[in-house]
Formats: C-alpha cells, sequence, structure tokens
C-alpha cells in the first residue's frame, strides 16, 4: 500500500517560513563538568528548519528521529554532527537548535564552608545556514544587587534584591564542526562576580552574616553589571562576540531594571 507524503504537496500560496519544527521535548544529554568530568541532565529541545515556499510542510517525526539515533551521545561536542544532520534528513538550508537544561555545581558557604548543590539554568544554541554552523553558550546566573544610590543617600541600609544575569557566548571556530571549549562553570563565576554577592542554596547565620556584608561593600546598578561582565568576557581571547543582560527584580520599585550590552571582536 502506498501512503501519500501530504507535506511534500505543493503550497500555491508563496510564503516561506522561517522556522517550522518541534518544541517543548525533553530529552537526556551528557555535559562536560569541569569536576567530575561529566554531567547527566534532561535537556528540553528546541527543533527547527526554513521551509521554501513552494512546499505544504516539513516532517516533524525526523526530528525526534534524529534524537534517537544520537540517544545517550548527546553532548556539546556532537551538536555540528547533530544540526549537519537534520539539514540532510529534512532536506533543508537552514536548521536551529535550543538545548536548554539545568546545570549543577557544589556551592560551599563562604564562612562555615557548608556544601550544597546550586542549578543554572543553562542552554546550548546552535544554527546551520548552508556550509556554515554558528554555537553559542548561555548561561542565565542569580545574584544579589544592592543599590548604589540607595547607600549612599541613607543614614544605615541600602535597598537590594535578587538580580539575573545572562550571558550569551560565541566561542572561536578551530574547524567547520568544532568549537574552542568554555566551561560552564567560568561562566557562572564571571557572572556571580558581577554582581554585589554570589546566591547560595545554604547558609548558616555566620554565612548570612558574610554575604550580607560582602553585598553592602559591592553595591552596583545593572549597568555596573553588565560592564564587570564585559570586562571579563572582552579579555577573553577564546570568544568572538558576546550579550550581557542583567535584571533586578526592584524590591522597592513597582518595576524591574535591566541593562544590555553586546560585542563582536574586531
Amino acid at each position: 500500500m502506498t501512503i501519500e507524503d501530504v507535506q511534500k504537496h505543493q503550497d500555491h500560496r508563496e510564503i516561506p517560513i522561517d522556522h517550522v519544527g518541534i518544541t517543548d521535548i525533553r530529552w537526556p544529554i551528557v555535559v562536560l563538568d569541569r569536576d567530575r568530568g561529566e554531567q547527566r541532565t534532561v535537556a528540553t529541545f528546541q527543533m527547527s528548519v526554513d521551509l521554501p515556499k513552494e512546499f505544504k510542510g516539513t516532517h516533524m517525526s525526523r526530528f525526534v528521529t534524529i534524537l534517537s539515533d544520537y540517544s545517550h551521545e548527546i553532548t556539546a561536542e556532537r551538536m555540528p554532527a547533530i544540526i549537519r544532520e537534520i539539514q540532510q534528513r529534512l532536506e533543508a538550508e537552514k536548521a536551529h537548535m535550543e538545548v536548554r537544561f539545568p546545570y549543577f555545581m557544589e556551592k560551599h558557604a563562604p564562612s562555615t564552608g557548608a556544601v550544597s548543590l546550586m542549578d543554572y539554568d543553562c542552554a546550548f544554541l546552535i544554527a546551520a545556514d548552508g556550509d556554515e554552523i554558528d554555537f553559542v553558550l548561555e548561561v542565565t546566573v542569580p545574584v544579589t544587587s544592592l543599590c548604589p544610590c540607595s547607600k549612599a543617600v541613607s543614614d544605615y541600609g541600602a535597598h537590594n534584591q535578587r538580580g539575573y544575569i545572562t550571558l550569551k557566548v560565541r566561542p572561536r571556530k578551530l574547524d567547520d564542526m568544532s568549537f574552542t571549549h568554555v566551561w560552564l562553570e567560568e561562566l557562572v563565576e564571571l557572572a556571580e562576580s558581577a554582581g554585589s554577592a554570589p546566591i547560595y542554596p545554604l547558609l548558616k547565620r555566620q554565612d548570612e552574616r558574610f554575604v550580607t556584608m560582602q553585598a553592602y561593600d559591592n553595591p552596583v546598578f545593572v549597568e555596573d553589571m553588565v560592564r564587570n561582565a564585559a570586562v571579563a568576557l572582552r579579555a577573553d581571547e577564546r570568544l568572538v562576540w558576546y550579550e550581557v543582560a542583567a535584571v533586578n527584580d526592584e524590591s522597592i520599585h513597582n518595576h524591574k531594571a535591566f541593562a544590555v550590552t553586546t560585542w563582536d571582536r574586531p
């Protein structure tokens, strides 16, 4: 019996589609861990291709087939091969994939040394356009931020809040299928150093005292946070592009504050 391939029917509206594919599918992946060699986690995938104006649809099942074929071998190092596979199997000029996952790091409280695990939202963003492949690392790191203005004008205390610093970095390309390695831990530590104080999952009283005073001694605006991170990223020769974004959940205002800066290496 012959089964009709409806997706390959011609479409007469002559409208190309930039992205069509699947999203919100979870799959196990392996991430290189600076301290333990590797870390297994579960990622949420978005996979898409472009669709020329003459075709009615794409073949959605092929995305899942590709994930299944790479099952237990999905790592950052395999991403270029996977994106090429998407291009080839779906007969597409362009392909995109977002791989978002929690990454855990061991944190030591600053005074007592109490050990606990902290999770960070991370992502691999990869795209192919013809022969070119692009790869971007993304991390979002919570920090404490304390307002310099509030500290300067107050007799005591200063308003402080949770902030989030998101780093997107493009590592230098080594060849058509590989990029310079950048540890996720490096990006997390860099972002934490750009705020007033880090966030910890476990703090004793001595630690709370330390962190409170650390934040008071290091007041920063959102502008300071993105600039602090940008200076460090710009000095890293492994990177050819970055975007730094900071958002504060303002504690005394009915709004959030944000700042963004981007840079391309000349």
